[in-house]
């Protein structure tokens, strides 16, 4: 059972940066592939970018390309979410989830834990 912890959440103005941060633990982090979803009020949940188990093939929304960067490091078992010139839009709560196996996929259903979610509220 892999335990999935978030951080780095906060209140941000347009076009400033945050930095996510989600450790995990009980079970082997290099074989997981993992990813980052959020959920905006009264939205459903969507993709943000997913990362494979050695960190050498990464994916992202539309939304996150060229502003957002998911790296690892399997040493540390944390994934992070680099995000920069936040908009409002991508207010939310941000979850970090795992998937037991190498490559991600972009679907939720086809992830296998997930931590609690940070908040991250962007103001205009």
């Amino acid at each position: 059972q892999v335990q999935l912890v978030e951080s780095g959440g906060g209140l941000v103005q347009a076009g400033g940066s945050l930095r996510l941060s989600c450790a995990a633990s009980g079970g082997t982090f290099s074989l997981h592939a993992m990813g980052w979803f959020r959920q905006a009020p009264g939205k459903e949940r969507e993709f943000v970018a997913a990362i494979s188990s050695r960190g050498g093939m990464t994916y992202y929304a539309d939304s996150a390309k060229g502003r957002f960067t998911i790296s690892r490091d399997n040493a540390k078992n944390t994934v992070y979410l680099q995000m920069n010139s936040l908009k409002p839009e991508d207010t939310g709560v941000y979850y970090c989830t795992a998937q037991r196996q190498l490559l991600p996929t972009w679907t939720d259903h086809d992830y296998d834990y997930w931590g609690q979610g940070t908040q991250v509220t962007v103001s205009s």
